[in-house]
């Protein structure tokens, strides 16, 4: 079973949405362009092997205009990093970034956007098909943010100074790069604050769907979430990514978590969570300005 899933679940991924409901249409706001007069950060593409899972990835370093070097900048991880580095995406990470940043709706942020592993160093063109996507990210133990911390966190260290302040380092991802996101935070809550999911997978592809019941069990954790999926979102084996994204939003409400979830009628895509990015951003730092 253990080999069925990286690849086939990846099919599924791109093949296959629900059609029981009409779908609203999502449109990129203003935040989501390049404005004339707004300093643009730098973009730079690295190649790293790790380790501990003895594999090899891409992954990508925003660093904005207003970077300064003798202060510490907070630090936000984007797992499938390709797909919102990408200017032509759905996310536009540094666009948006670039943007809210200059009009003080951000702080100084550092993006890491982390591609998964793959055996080889011969990268599959489509990087959701690398071979290790699912061990890294379905996976619920602290196996990926111990990476994280230990490896590639050090590697960006080396050159930018960032911030020690949990509540200033946030993690984010999509599908099963999203219930990877909350994994890092449910695990390492003293190093990984902020989590923001896009049709997050908290189904049973390694037990995920374990996820409202462990949160209603335990104590409550130091950790901001902020939830996005759609009603024609997948409904599989698995489990159905809707109902399960309902279930977490029904436990975090249950511990009385500092949460927000924000439902549409979007499918497995990043459209609506494109569409609200720079909205969820806002949100999830607005602790952390003056």
């Amino acid at each position: 079973m253990k080999s069925f899933l990286p690849f086939q679940f990846t099919l599924i991924f791109f093949l296959l949405t629900t059609d029981s409901y009409s779908q609203e249409e999502y449109i990129l706001g203003p935040e989501s362009k390049r404005k004339e007069g707004v300093p643009q950060g730098t973009v730079t593409m690295h190649t790293f092997h790790s380790e501990l899972y003895n594999n090899y990835r891409e992954y990508y370093v925003y660093v904005p205009a207003q970077y300064d070097s003798t202060l510490p900048a907070a630090l936000m991880v984007f797992q499938d990093g390709h797909a919102y580095v990408s200017e032509e995406g759905d996310f536009r990470v540094p666009v948006v970034l670039d943007n809210l940043i200059h009009q003080g709706e951000l702080p100084v942020i550092i993006g890491l956007f982390v591609n998964p592993g793959h055996r080889t160093q011969e990268l599959p063109e489509n990087r959701f098909r690398s071979s290790n996507r699912s061990d890294e990210y379905d996976e619920m133990s602290d196996r990926y943010v111990t990476f994280l911390i230990d490896e590639m966190i050090p590697e960006l260290e080396k050159k930018y100074y960032l911030t020690q302040e949990p509540k200033m380092r946030a993690i984010c991802g999509l599908s099963s790069g999203g219930i990877c996101a909350f994994t890092a935070a449910w695990q390492r809550p003293d190093y990984f604050h902020k989590v923001l999911s896009h049709i997050g997978s908290f189904t049973n592809i390694r037990g995920g769907d374990e996820y409202p019941g462990l949160i209603r069990r335990s104590a409550k954790k130091d950790i901001k979430v902020f939830l996005q999926d759609g009603s024609n979102d997948l409904n599989l084996v698995f489990g159905n990514w809707w109902l399960s994204n309902l279930q977490m939003e029904s436990a975090l409400k249950f511990k009385d978590y500092d949460y927000k979830f924000i439902g549409g009628t979007g499918g497995h895509d990043g459209k609506h969570g494109g569409a609200i990015f720079p909205e969820s951003l806002i949100w999830l730092w607005s602790d952390t300005l003056d």
